[in-house]
């Protein structure tokens, strides 16, 4: 890696790994970034990504240097005399330059490089060169004129403030290629505003690819010269560009020429020009891009907060739901362990889970006979839910909720990526509304029945066979009587008789027991709805996560991705 001379400062060279990984950062930008930067500076961005990999795609080392300049500035006769030869058309008034001139220096090939900058007028410099007084040197050796330039492409533009509008596109379109500028300027025209607000000012990350030449110098005094130079030099400050190389030249008596020789020969020998020029151009749209970017992204959990999951909960009918689970564990409940002369009639009832067409699913919530498929997905597919649709109110409370995720996540955001927080935290309702029934299709909606259920159905199984002993046996008796059998002998406990005391007591136990499972159900329906309403609002917080928050958590990935990536392109 070689350090690039530009003026009287070493600029520390970029290697060709360098440049790859800042144009693959500019790329990653432009890919996380997308919709959210502006349209005109991605369109940019790209154009610069296919520019690196044009220009490192050409072979050899060649520098392409351009001289470009205001109409009679001078800059197609300094071309002429550092090329050695009357090439380019040379005019005082008006511009000459209608196409691009190309010089090569040294034996290597130039042209898939010309080729690529479309440049048709080019000129082979061999082994002849003019010194500064202008006296040929033909046949002298090349080290006689200061300054090695082989491999150095040298162009005289069209003139950028030419009336010709053909003129100016085609100077912008080379301008853009090019590895080095220099600019070329005169006494009158060293203040025009097309040269420092168009282009020096525009082109402040480039400043060790840039030098201004202020030519035609002998039209003034010494003492001007200097003058005028430090108030150019001030302007290029006030445009941004801090040390900036500016040489006085006159292409007349040929001052300054071997200043700008040398100049050139060192772009030319650290052969690190091109690269300078193209991380340039990826730190100047980097720069651009990266006030789309905000500078921090606001914190946002993984999960969804209360008040969403409270919302969400309301509209996709939780507490209906839960509801019928209140209801469906006491009606179930009251079949197992209530009286068993009057079960039959709770079986007519309705089922509460099934008039909603939720299935209560497995307690377990295992898995099907066909492997991998768990009965909730099973339940999943089983369609839509007849839930009724959210009301109103519960509607509004979700774009309440929605809303102050996004703005939460879009605080301090520029506008389009503020806009995509939003757009991310608003998913669209149909979609959302069926995530939520699908939610609560696929939550099992019971849990393991309680012990109390099976000791106490056992304990009214047995006080309803001791009331059937105790009513046989008293109709055993009384037809035996009717018919005056002998009388049978009939166990008594003190006044009452034993089948007496087995269908009055078990009547009487098992009524008191069913009062006493009614009291154990209300109790255990509050706890089942509790459990249930946990497990939706965990299954409703999910979708939340995944339809809501994750979105809005990508936006916000994607920016700070984008920001990253821009910062390495611009390091």
């Amino acid at each position: 890696m070689s350090p690039v001379m530009m003026g009287s400062k070493q600029v520390k060279g970029i290697t060709a790994e360098e440049l790859a990984g800042r144009s693959q950062a500019l790329t990653g930008a432009l890919d996380e970034g997308n919709g959210q930067l502006d349209a005109e500076q991605r369109a940019a961005g790209h154009e610069v990504v296919e520019k690196v990999r044009a220009r490192t795609a050409l072979r050899g080392g060649h520098t392409v240097v351009a001289l470009a300049g205001a109409t009679g500035s001078g800059k197609s006769s300094l071309f002429n005399l550092l090329v050695g030869a009357d090439v380019a058309p040379v005019g005082a008034r008006r511009p000459t330059t209608s196409r691009p001139t190309a010089a090569v220096w040294g034996g290597e090939s130039a042209t898939e490089l010309l080729d690529w900058l479309s440049v048709g007028q080019r000129h082979h410099v061999e082994g002849v060169s003019r010194r500064a007084d202008g006296a040929d040197t033909a046949g002298a050796r090349r080290d006689a004129v200061p300054g090695n330039l082989d491999g150095l492409v040298l162009l005289d533009l069209p003139d950028f403030d030419s009336r010709v509008v053909e003129h100016r596109r085609e100077a912008e379109r080379i301008l853009a290629l090019v590895d080095v500028f220099v600019w070329v300027t005169d006494p009158q025209k060293y203040a025009d505003a097309r040269l420092h607000d168009d282009y020096l000012r525009a082109l402040t990350t480039h400043n060790t690819v840039t030098v201004v030449v202020l030519n035609q110098t002998d039209r003034l005094e010494r003492d001007q010269v200097k003058q005028v130079r430090a108030d150019l030099v001030r302007l290029a400050e006030l445009d941004g560009m801090r040390g900036l190389q500016v040489l006085t030249t006159s292409a007349r008596t040929g001052a300054g020429l071997d200043d700008l020789r040398l100049r050139l020969a060192a772009a030319v020998a650290g052969q690190n020009s091109a690269r300078h020029r193209l991380a340039a151009d990826i730190r100047a749209v980097s720069g651009r891009l990266r006030s789309d970017v905000a500078d921090t992204e606001p914190a946002l959990a993984s999960s969804a907060d209360d008040e969403l999951v409270d919302a969400l909960s309301r509209a996709a009918g939780i507490p209906t739901v839960v509801s019928a689970v209140e209801r469906d564990y006491r009606q179930e409940a009251l079949s197992r362990t209530g009286w068993p002369f009057t079960r039959w009639v709770r079986a007519l009832r309705p089922d509460p889970l099934k008039r909603l067409r939720l299935d209560k699913g497995d307690p377990k919530d295992g898995t099907t006979a066909l492997p991998g498929i768990t009965a909730a997905d099973v339940r999943g597919a089983l369609g839509r839910s007849s839930l009724p649709p959210a009301t109103p109110a519960a509607r509004a409370a979700v774009e309440l909720a929605t809303r102050r995720v996004g703005d939460r996540a879009a605080e301090g955001l520029p506008g389009p990526w503020a806009d995509a927080v939003a757009d991310a935290a608003t998913p669209p309702g149909p979609d959302l509304g069926d995530a939520l029934d699908q939610a609560v299709m696929r939550t099992p909606l019971r849990a393991r029945d309680p012990l109390w259920w099976t000791v106490l159905g056992w304990v009214q199984t047995v006080l309803a066979l001791l009331a059937v002993v105790g009513l046989v046996w008293l109709v055993v008796l009384g037809v035996v009587g009717w018919l005056q059998l002998p009388e049978i002998g009939t166990p008594r406990v003190g006044p009452l008789p034993v089948p007496f005391l087995l269908l009055a007591g078990g009547l009487l136990l098992g009524w008191l027991l069913a009062v006493l499972s009614r009291s154990f159900a209300r109790t255990g329906a509050r706890r089942r709805a509790a459990l249930i309403r946990d497990r939706l609002r965990a299954s409703v917080a999910g979708v939340a996560s995944e339809r809501i928050v994750a979105p809005v958590r990508e936006v916000l990935r994607r920016h700070a991705a984008t920001r990253e990536h821009l910062d390495r392109a611009r390091a």
